[in-house]
């Protein structure tokens, strides 16, 4: 099997990865299906077990949709991938905007923030211009939106009100962004194959926040920060780290790395990933939400982004930025 895969091309042999993933995410969702009619039909299990497998069709929803955005987004090559992460993006910045409240004064630093920065950080992307995308946010975007916001002549609130729009595009735009930028990262005798970095990242990241969370359903463990997530704990935390650095060691052959790197790697994402999800957990109890999105139906149009992608908005500046300082690229 590996002497055929190392014979393919590498458009082929991402168009393997795709195969083989749509494929077990058919037989998962078939099965969950069976499951479900089954249940509905002959009820043998209790109110807990039904929400724990509503919760799974959710997740594997979720699932579902990151594969179809990164499988749409390689198959219509870098700018068009890269400009449909700006749209994802774009979604992403207005539900987070949109559960946060503004006043009149705001609306010359959202005007800056949607159709002025978002467009350049992703156009920097789509032009390996790494360098300049790395800062133009931290940077120059952070000094603009209060200056923006100053001469709209509203004092009220000044701080909290700039300090929430930077920490949107910080989140939604600056993150996001990094998940384009990785497959535009070159390394020696790795062309063509970048799109196996993001999959790597996804995968790893997911497994992580599957199996922590599956966990945190099933060990009886005081939550740590119970304010802000009533299932976090640093047992099941720990362990579900656990099995994805492994899966990241043994996803060693698709990437540039070496199998310690790839644990490494993956290791460095998942605490990211983790950590910045239980971020995002602790704005929305700020906020008094229990999601971005109410169930099936997102207040902003965007069904509920942000619950889908915070790990990954978190992850993925950190993974492409500690892969490219430690590989040089």
């Amino acid at each position: 099997m590996n002497q055929f895969l190392r014979q393919l091309t590498p458009t082929q042999q991402v168009a393997a990865l795709f195969l083989f993933v749509f494929g077990v995410l058919t037989l998962v969702s078939v099965t969950t299906l069976l499951l479900s009619m089954r249940e509905k039909r002959h009820p043998v299990h209790d109110e807990q077990w039904q929400r724990e497998l509503d919760h799974w069709r959710g997740l594997l929803r979720t699932s579902w949709f990151m594969v179809v955005v990164f499988w749409i987004g390689w198959a219509l090559g870098e700018k068009v991938a890269t400009f449909l992460f700006a749209m994802l993006s774009f979604f992403a910045l207005r539900e987070f905007i949109t559960l946060s409240p503004t006043r009149r004064g705001d609306h010359r630093s959202l005007i800056l923030a949607f159709f002025v920065v978002l467009p350049i950080q992703f156009w920097l992307v789509a032009t390996a211009k790494f360098d300049l995308f790395t800062v133009f946010i931290p940077v120059y975007v952070f000094l603009a939106i209060p200056v923006a916001s100053a001469l709209a002549d509203d004092p009220s609130h000044f701080l909290e009100r700039n300090a929430k729009l930077q920490w949107g595009i910080m989140v939604c735009v600056y993150g996001l962004s990094h998940v384009p930028a990785l497959l535009l990262l070159e390394f020696p005798g790795y062309g063509g194959k970048s799109a196996f970095l993001v999959f790597f990242l996804v995968g790893v990241v997911q497994t992580c926040m599957l199996v922590q969370h599956l966990l945190a359903r099933r060990l009886e463990r005081t939550p740590f920060a119970p304010n802000v997530s009533r299932s976090f704990n640093w047992a099941s935390w720990g362990i579900g780290l656990a099995p994805a650095v492994v899966l990241g060691g043994l996803f060693s052959f698709i990437t540039p790395f070496k199998f310690g790197q790839s644990m490494a790697m993956a290791l460095i994402a998942c605490v990211a990933g983790s950590m910045g999800h239980l971020v995002m957990k602790a704005l929305k109890r700020d906020r008094g939400i229990p999601n971005w999105g109410p169930r099936g139906v997102g207040v902003t149009g965007a069904n509920g982004l942000l619950d889908r992608i915070d790990a990954l908005c978190f992850a993925a500046p950190i993974f492409f930025h500690s892969v490219r300082w430690y590989f040089g690229v």
